[in-house]
């Protein structure tokens, strides 16, 4: 996550290619194809389970290792996440091995306020999530997937020298262009600058249109974020190599100017990405 003030409080919550990778991208997550690749980013609110249903997402995560008192909608899939060194226990553990199948690591590893860690820490670290059996995902880098000698890319060459496995690699993206075209545009591109890096499959977990050049984030219009909702998800759905993607986020209560609801009601922004996908 990289909403500074929106998610203070979310930042101290427990919060080579492969064949396997080769595959995914041919046939995305082989025994789970029948999951949407539409889903949002969630948190307990009252009426979230409505939302989840409304929103037609077929896949929501937390930042956590357990859905909390979430109750998911039938036919959407929660998904676990081991957020930050502190969450590298047994019992984290053990919860998200009971979620599912797959198994998103470490948020903004490379970001101060998020996981904060060393590459040399979370390479170390990894065996304990890769020892779960379930598929897995890169740390989520806050910026830079797509340099050479960046945080992931280290982690990667790193996680490939130690004999550690990363089935996919999921990205974080926000635009500060609030223009829906040109910013599906920048989106794309970056999406296909990292896949073409790293070559495999990528699920992009976090995205939205925020400016944070100023310091103080900026939000586009309702008009403007839903336009980029529709433009952004058609393109999306196209890529093959993107398996799965999740707005920021459900929720007005912590999402400002991105949340999909405002209680129970879909906001402007919320009616678009229900159409979508």
């Amino acid at each position: 996550m990289r909403r500074r003030s929106v998610l203070t409080a979310l930042a101290t919550a427990p919060a080579a290619f492969s064949a396997l990778s080769r595959a995914a991208v041919a046939a995305p997550e082989t025994g789970t194809a029948a999951v949407r690749k539409k889903g949002v980013s969630a948190w307990d609110f009252t009426g979230v389970a409505q939302c989840l249903a409304d929103s037609r997402a077929g896949w929501f995560y937390t930042w956590s290792s357990g859905p909390g008192s979430v109750t998911a909608p039938a036919g959407v899939e929660f998904v676990p996440m081991i957020w930050g060194p502190g969450s590298v226990t047994d019992a984290e553990l053990d919860q998200a091995k009971r979620q599912g199948t797959t198994l998103l690591g470490f948020n903004e590893p490379d970001h101060p306020g998020q996981a904060t860690m060393t590459v040399e820490q979370a390479l170390d670290l990894w065996p304990r999530l890769h020892s779960t059996g379930l598929r897995l995902g890169a740390p989520a880098v806050a910026t830079g997937a797509d340099v050479a000698g960046g945080w992931l890319d280290r982690f990667l060459q790193g996680a490939a020298a130690r004999g550690l496995r990363v089935d996919f690699v999921p990205v974080h993206w926000y635009g500060a262009d609030f223009d829906a075209a040109n910013a599906t545009g920048q989106l794309r591109g970056y999406l296909q600058a990292t896949y073409d890096r790293h070559r495999k499959p990528l699920w992009l977990t976090e995205y939205a249109l925020i400016d944070f050049s100023s310091g103080t984030p900026r939000y586009p219009t309702q008009a403007q974020q839903a336009a980029f909702v529709q433009q952004s998800t058609a393109m999306l759905q196209g890529l093959s190599f993107i398996e799965r993607y999740a707005w920021f986020t459900l929720s007005t209560s912590r999402g400002d100017g991105t949340g999909l609801y405002n209680g129970t009601t879909a906001t402007q922004v919320g009616a678009a990405y229900r159409t979508a996908g």
